[in-house]
C-alpha cells in the first residue's frame, strides 16, 4: 500500500482538472499543465478531490501509484502558486546581470556566459550574486537551475562557485607543508 498514493489530491478553487484517458490537465490562474498518467495506474476525478488507483498488485504499479499521484499534485501546485528554486554565485568577481529574458554570467571565464531559459521559466536577478528560476512546472524550473549550477559547481577548497541557496559544501583542507 502506497502512503502517498493512497491520499487523494484536493483540487482547489479557481482549478479545473480534466480527465481525457490517461492524460490529466490542469487550468489554473498561472497557466495550463498536463501530464499522462501510467498504464499501470488509473486516475478519477471524485468531487473536489483526484484519486489515483493501481491497475493490479505487481511492482510496477505500485512502483507508479505515489509518483503519479505526486506529479498530478504538482500540476495543481504550479498553476496555482508556481515554483521557484534561488542561486546563490560565491566568488571573487562571480556575477549576473538580466538581460530581457536572458541572463548573462561571469564565472571567472575568460568569456562571459549567455544563457536563455526555456519557453515557460523567467529568471530574475536581485542581487547581482543571485538568480531566482520561477515558473510552473516543477521539472523544468529544476532543471533550468541545474544547467546555470552546472556552469560553475561549487569547489570544497574556498567554496567558490554557483551554488543553491542554503546548500551546505563541506569544504577540504589543503595542501600542508
Amino acid at each position: 500500500m502506497s502512503r502517498i498514493g493512497k491520499n487523494p489530491v484536493p483540487v482547489p478553487a479557481g482549478v479545473t482538472l480534466s480527465v481525457d484517458g490517461q492524460t490529466v490537465t490542469a487550468k489554473g490562474p498561472k497557466g495550463e499543465l498536463s501530464f499522462t498518467l501510467p498504464l499501470a495506474v488509473k486516475g478519477a476525478l471524485e468531487g473536489e478531490q483526484f484519486v489515483v488507483t493501481p491497475n493490479g498488485d505487481d511492482k510496477l504499479a505500485r512502483s507508479m501509484w505515489g509518483m503519479s499521484r505526486s506529479m498530478v499534485a504538482n500540476l495543481i501546485e504550479g498553476v496555482t502558486k508556481g515554483f521557484q528554486k534561488n542561486l546563490e554565485l560565491r566568488g571573487v568577481g562571480y556575477r549576473a546581470q538580466s538581460k530581457g529574458s536572458s541572463i548573462v554570467l561571469q564565472l571567472g571565464y575568460s568569456h562571459e556566459i549567455n544563457y536563455t531559459p526555456p519557453e515557460g521559466i523567467t529568471l530574475t536577478v536581485p542581487k547581482a550574486t543571485e538568480i531566482q528560476v520561477s515558473g510552473i512546472d516543477k521539472q523544468m524550473v529544476g532543471q533550468v537551475a541545474a544547467v546555470i549550477r552546472s556552469y560553475r559547481k561549487p569547489e570544497p577548497y574556498k567554496g567558490k562557485g554557483v551554488r543553491y541557496e542554503g546548500e551546505f559544501v563541506r569544504s577540504k583542507e589543503g595542501k600542508k607543508k
